[in-house]
């Protein structure tokens, strides 16, 4: 078991750095599990590129959800990521449901069908990212983990939509539209365009209003970061990459997004470790 715990710390600071680099500020007996949780992330989040086609990936998470519930022992004993998740199941009680619900909304990633409402990437996140944050805040906080539901949910929200309009110009090239339909026709803008790489006026502006609610819900768990106990604020210190990812977002071209150097991302994740009020600030 040592040694796939081990895999997973390997995986995620390879596959995860922010996460990895979050962990390191986490106690010492706790980082496997994160590691592990974080492990379990990398694998589901790159389903589509490891699968290439929908079918393959279909199953693949289909093999997840049947290891969370508790099937396909022995499969999952084989496996680093799935052998280690499981103790991390059991030793934190994480709810299965809530890890079920992530895989079906993954399922999401392998088709190219576009996102059609606002309150569908809403869901979206909620399901995958703020579900990540609410387990890290478990696996840290424990019983006290409750009192960080709400700021979990903002900040996965937020962090999930950084990433994502981050990620704009991947998603356009193999033609996934996770902007939500709502916003760009709102903007006049059509999905050929952006499949095409065509920048306009109207495309930054229907990014420029999904920026905007980013930030709200940044604004949001800022108000609430107060609220978290002591323990749990290593689980939201990658938050603290969100403001000045969207405000470097902001200031270029959609489909030639600038990403933080590797050395400011270590910087800002320690400043907030030392002030937590920059988590979400």
């Amino acid at each position: 078991m040592r040694d796939a715990f081990a895999y997973c710390a390997e995986l995620v600071r390879t596959a995860d750095r922010d996460r990895f680099l979050s962990a390191l500020f986490a106690p010492a007996e706790c980082r496997a599990a994160l590691h592990a949780l974080y492990a379990f992330n990398v694998e589901v989040a790159r389903v589509r590129e490891v699968a290439r086609e929908p079918l393959p990936g279909e199953i693949r998470l289909q093999w997840w959800s049947e290891v969370v519930n508790g099937e396909r022992a022995e499969e999952a004993a084989a496996n680093p990521v799935a052998s280690a998740l499981l103790a991390v199941i059991e030793r934190h009680r994480l709810a299965v449901p809530a890890l079920t619900a992530l895989l079906d909304a993954r399922r999401f990633d392998l088709y190219d069908d576009a996102m059609a409402r606002l309150a569908d990437l809403e869901a979206y996140a909620r399901k995958t990212s703020s579900t990540l944050f609410a387990f890290a805040a478990q696996i840290l906080a424990g019983a006290e983990a409750e009192a960080t539901d709400a700021v979990a949910t903002s900040a996965g929200i937020a962090y999930a939509i950084a990433g994502l309009i981050r990620a704009f110009p991947l998603h356009a090239a193999r033609r996934q539209l996770y902007v939500p339909l709502e916003l760009i026709e709102r903007q006049g803008v059509e999905p050929q365009d952006i499949f095409a790489g065509r920048s306009s006026k109207n495309l930054r502006a229907a990014l420029a209003e999904l920026q905007a609610i980013a930030r709200r819900h940044l604004f949001a768990a800022h108000q609430q970061i107060a609220t978290l106990p002591d323990a749990a604020l290593p689980a939201f210190l990658p938050v603290a990459l969100v403001r000045p990812s969207l405000d470097r977002l902001a200031r270029r071209d959609p489909f030639a997004p600038a990403e933080l150097s590797p050395w400011r991302r270590q910087w800002l994740i320690w400043r907030a470790a030392r002030n937590p009020a920059r988590i979400a600030g």
